[in-house]
């Protein structure tokens, strides 16, 4: 059974964290990861860093950007990751933007991934259709989940349609704009997690984009398997530093 979806069927809330592959500095991807591991974060996005982010908040693309600078390529990730597996055990999921993976080739990414021992992708640009099409039969030859999202304004009957063919969990995108946390949701946001949860659809939410502190996290969480953390751990990372990241983590879960 694939990690992720061994890590849902644990009974408690789930706490996912992003972060950019090469950021703050480049060789910092692998201790990042063995770090939230140990700080017990259940799941883990890892950036693929790309030039144009569009569904990325100020903080995520300013992140990207340095990563890009610093020298991360959708090679040297591969090349970091290679012995991942012999120290990290929870999920591992990619992050990125489809151009990356089309001018890597799609089928040699997703053999790539299942060597290194990658669970999944969330590529928020590749339309459900086109990935349902194309390229299906390819993840599933490689043992990848594809993790679709969905926003506060994507109908009931697209809702029902990304159920039916993803086989592991439904990122729930928080509100209809770029990431970025915030201090709290208000009605608009929780009655839209409410009205998904009363869908009883056979994939597991997990709720994104403005998840910050242990308030909103609690919001999140009261209708959902879990939330996915991401601008509020690279300021993190940013202002303190990778050796800190037990710190951040134990603030969200307390």
């Amino acid at each position: 059974m694939n990690r992720i979806n061994q890590k849902l069927q644990e009974d408690k809330n789930l706490l996912s964290i992003y972060f950019t592959a090469g950021y703050p500095k480049l060789e910092d991807t692998v201790s990042i990861i063995q770090n939230l591991e140990k700080s017990g974060v259940d799941m883990i996005e890892i950036g693929l860093p790309f030039s144009d982010p569009l569904a990325d908040g100020p903080t995520i693309q300013a992140s990207s950007t340095q990563a890009l600078k610093n020298g991360m390529t959708t090679k040297l990730l591969f090349e970091q990751l290679k012995d991942i597996r012999k120290t990290v055990n929870i999920p591992l999921i990619i992050m990125g933007y489809f151009n990356p993976m089309l001018q890597y080739g799609v089928e040699a990414f997703c053999k790539k991934c299942q060597e290194i021992g990658v669970d999944g992708l969330i590529i928020p640009d590749l339309p459900v259709d086109e990935f349902h099409e194309k390229y299906k039969t390819i993840f599933e030859k490689y043992g990848l989940i594809n993790v679709f999202l969905i926003t506060p304004q994507t109908s009931d009957e697209r809702i029902k349609y990304v159920d039916s063919i993803s086989n592991g969990f439904i990122y729930m995108v928080s509100s209809a704009s770029v990431t970025g946390s915030q201090s709290g949701f208000g009605s608009e946001q929780t009655d839209y997690f409410k009205r998904i949860a009363d869908m009883n659809l056979k994939n597991p939410q997990i709720v994104g984009f403005g998840i910050s502190n242990t308030k909103t996290f609690t919001q999140a969480t009261k209708h959902t398997k879990g939330a996915i953390i991401g601008s509020a751990f690279i300021k993190h990372l940013t202002e303190n530093g990778v050796d800190t990241i037990g710190e951040f983590a134990k603030k969200i879960l307390e």
